[in-house]
């Protein structure tokens, strides 16, 4: 079990190791950010973004929370901590690639399973789960041999065509500014599937 004295011991060892060895790029960063990409990820903890992608600081702009959802876009009133990081990483970064990445055994795709059953899951999770809802339903009405990783799959694609809800992002895609792409980690092998734009279809990466 990890404690905030590892957490401490750990940010010496950063400063003392890669911090040091990169002293000039976290100068160059204080100063300001330029990522390319946004990734739109899953809160587990076994489905880090820079490590997937060995990326350096300053290299993804990241959103993360419970099952890599995008909402629709909604101007009613609310908090909109995902749109909200997405309209700074288009509008303000302004970001030429958004990836949305699932992965495998995602704990908000098994809670949106459980609603299906009749048992939702948490007092928030159940209702941020809920926008996989249409998606779910209509997913298991194929009687998918693996429901688990059929929604994992279904619901990247749910969120790529709720980020074309957003104007300011439908624009930017419209006009070849911006690209928009889906994968799923696999944490047991460590295997990243990429998605094809035009099937949906998901493939391994080549290593």
């Amino acid at each position: 079990m990890r404690t905030p004295d590892d957490l401490k011991n750990g940010y010496r060892a950063f400063r003392k190791g890669t911090y040091s060895q990169q002293a000039d790029l976290y100068e160059k960063l204080g100063k300001g950010q330029d990522p390319d990409i946004l990734v739109i990820g899953c809160a587990d903890s076994r489905a880090e973004p820079a490590d997937i992608f060995n990326a350096a600081p300053g290299q993804l702009f990241v959103v993360r929370n419970v099952a890599n959802l995008v909402p629709p876009y909604d101007t009613s009133g609310g908090l909109h901590g995902v749109s909200a990081a997405l309209e700074f990483a288009v509008t303000a970064l302004e970001v030429k690639h958004i990836l949305v990445m699932g992965h495998g055994g995602c704990g908000g795709v098994q809670a949106s399973l459980s609603a299906a059953d009749d048992k939702p899951v948490g007092q928030f999770i159940a209702p941020w789960v809920s926008l996989l809802d249409k998606t779910r339903d209509e997913m298991l009405a194929e009687i998918p041999a693996d429901p688990q990783r059929a929604l994992e799959y279904a619901g990247i694609g749910a969120s790529l065509g709720n980020l074309l809800t957003f104007p300011f992002v439908e624009e930017r895609v419209k006009a070849g500014k911006l690209a928009l792409h889906g994968a799923w980690f696999a944490i047991g092998n460590g295997e990243l599937h990429w998605r094809d734009p035009e099937t949906g279809e998901f493939d391994p990466v080549e290593v």
